[in-house]
């Protein structure tokens, strides 16, 4: 462990570090401080629903390319090849379906939360559940999205581990309970391209280090980590184009399509289609950011080739020899990596920044509102504020638990995985089956859930207890892609794998598809059962006549019975077109 020791950061690196932190929080005091002064819920949670494209689009980028996907990826391609990249594929539909389906049902309803669609689609009950199971995840998942890349940075360099913690928890903090929604987009922006900043650095000292472009590829075609076209249709191998470009899109549309923190941010865009264009505008820029962590982790293979750090003990995990490979390109060049740890943190800034103002703006809309509906304004806006700050020593204290967690932290980025395909599957439900009922969606989350455990934790359980697995596959101590496959590493399952042994093995970019698939399956079976929604009692404008549409052959009569009758546009925009003409009448009324 010599090696290690001795890569120190110098004073230059500290102060680009220090840098990136007094940026965040300027930006934050900035909008704090001018234009409304977030003295209305409406600007401190929605921006005033007043964002332009460019900015919507960076920090729907930003929030969930975080410092695990930075670590991740480039030591998944250095130790099983670019099989990886073909996730890609999977972006064009997981953005493509949450830009013309999701989009257009949430912007129309005029939602603040997404889960008040459930309640609209639904009733109460269920908006509760979906807003329970979401700040479970969020609250287990921020504070080890917060400790993981400080442990790793801690591991490598010696750079001080609660200093670094403190520091971008109470800076993220005050930032965010400042500065609302616009804060927290615009420092996204900025921590974006601190990132690309910071991984490009690596990648052109490394490659010109390595001797040319060529030479890395050459290395790398040499050493077999250039992939095919792998497709095998087993659902048990950890990675083929199949579980990537398929499943992918499954863990995509949990992300883009129904999480709060992105969901927030289409309905902050000014129009439906600024909205709409940001996700066209995120699709180039995932896959700049995909392509830089493959490349990363090729030049990385071009330095050490089947050498690794790991396999020669100067560091522990996967993801600790990112960060030793940048140390030792960046040896002698003061600054540099400190840019990459700057790169590292606004990672992990933008993905915790965007869960305090979501976690604030569901507990605010789903939690408080319906309870207190006379609250004034001004108090509804400093609650706001004050659930912003909470959230953000709830983080650190998360962070603290993480820290006795230990080898547990894997788990707890597993749950961040397992929660997301349920909530996907709940949202499916009622936005394309008119005939799901309450009950059926609420037995369906919970069976979701249930399977979406049993699966994660027998899976987990099951590698646990193997006696000696092979170094490569179990070293990923964070998993890779973005945050939310936040699925543990599978070691790829053995063929004769049978039972339930065979569920535990499945890959884990299957699991969302898995899990949603159990929600909307358990939930129409009980629905059929307990008596299905009839077309009449459905709030206009949450079904997506995605039904109507396949089934343009039948009959109106049979079709009307289906429930699939009624096209989106007309009965949203009517409804839409009501909002005006309400205020004006509230507003006379009140005079």
């Amino acid at each position: 462990m010599g090696e290690v020791v001795q890569m120190h950061f110098t004073t230059v690196d500290y102060v680009i570090f220090a840098l990136l932190l007094v940026a965040s929080a300027g930006i934050g005091l900035f909008y704090a401080f001018s234009g409304g002064r977030q003295r209305t819920t409406q600007e401190f949670l929605m921006a005033d629903r007043s964002m332009s494209c460019l900015p919507v689009s960076l920090s729907l980028l930003a929030t969930f390319q975080s410092a695990v996907a930075i670590l991740g990826a480039p030591s998944e391609v250095y130790t099983f090849g670019t099989e990886y990249w073909f996730l890609g594929c999977s972006y064009f539909l997981g953005l493509l379906i949450p830009a013309h389906v999701f989009i257009p049902v949430f912007y129309r309803l005029r939602l603040s939360s997404a889960y008040e669609y459930l309640e609209l689609r639904f009733n109460k009950t269920v908006r509760i559940c979906g807003t329970a199971t979401f700040i479970f995840q969020m609250v287990i998942y921020m504070g080890v999205v917060l400790y993981a890349p400080a442990l790793a940075l801690n591991a490598v360099t010696g750079f001080d581990l609660w200093g670094a913690v403190l520091a971008m928890g109470l800076v993220c903090t005050l930032y965010t309970a400042l500065g609302g929604l616009k804060a927290v987009m615009w420092t996204d922006v900025f921590q974006t391209v601190v990132m690309f900043a910071g991984q490009l650095a690596v990648i052109v000292v490394g490659t010109s280090q390595a001797g040319g472009i060529a030479e890395v590829w050459r290395k790398a075609i040499n050493g077999s980590r250039i992939s095919g076209l792998d497709l095998n249709p087993n659902p048990l191998e950890r990675h083929t184009f199949w579980t990537l470009g398929v499943g992918g899109v499954f863990l995509m549309l949990a992300l883009y399509g129904v999480n709060q923190a992105q969901v927030q941010r289409y309905l902050s865009s000014r129009t439906e289609k600024e909205a709409v264009m940001s996700c066209y505008v995120v699709f180039p820029c995932q896959q700049v950011v995909l392509c830089l962590g493959c490349l990363m982790g090729l030049v990385m293979f071009a330095r050490y080739g089947e050498d690794s750090p790991l396999d020669k003990g100067y560091v522990t995990t996967n993801d600790q020899m990112v960060l030793y490979f940048v140390m030792d390109v960046f040896r002698d060049l003061p600054g540099l990596p400190g840019l990459f740890v700057a790169c590292l943190f606004s990672g992990a800034l933008s993905t915790i920044s965007s869960a305090f103002n979501s976690l604030a703006t569901v507990t605010m809309e789903d939690l408080i509102k319906p309870h207190f509906p006379n609250m004034t304004e001004s108090k509804a806006t400093l609650l706001s504020k004050g659930l912003a700050l909470g959230y953000g020593l709830v983080c650190l204290a998360m962070a603290y638990i993480a820290s006795i967690m230990g080898s547990m932290l894997q788990a707890a980025f597993s749950i961040f995985g397992m929660v997301g395909g349920p909530l996907l599957g709940l949202f499916c439900l009622g936005m394309f089956f008119p005939w799901a009922n309450p009950i059926g969606a609420v037995v369906g989350l919970v069976s979701g859930l249930v399977m979406a455990f049993w699966i994660g934790i027998g899976s987990f359980v099951m590698r646990m207890s193997v006696p000696t697995p092979a170094p490569a596959l179990n070293a990923t101590a964070l998993p890779l892609f973005d945050n939310i496959t936040t699925t543990v590493m599978n070691t790829t399952a053995k063929s004769g794998s049978a039972g339930v042994k065979a569920l535990y093995s499945l890959s884990y970019m299957w699991y969302s598809a898995h899990n949603s698939a159990t929600v909307v399956v358990v939930g129409l079976i009980v629905s059929l059962l307990t008596g299905p929604m009839k077309e009449k009692e459905l709030t206009p404008g949450t079904v997506y006549p995605v039904l109507g549409t396949l089934l343009f052959f039948l009959p109106d009569r049979y079709r009307e019975k289906l429930c699939c009758i009624t096209p989106l546009a007309q009965k949203v925009t009517s409804y839409f077109h009501l909002f005006p003409l309400l205020f004006v009448f509230q507003y006379l009324c009140f005079q």
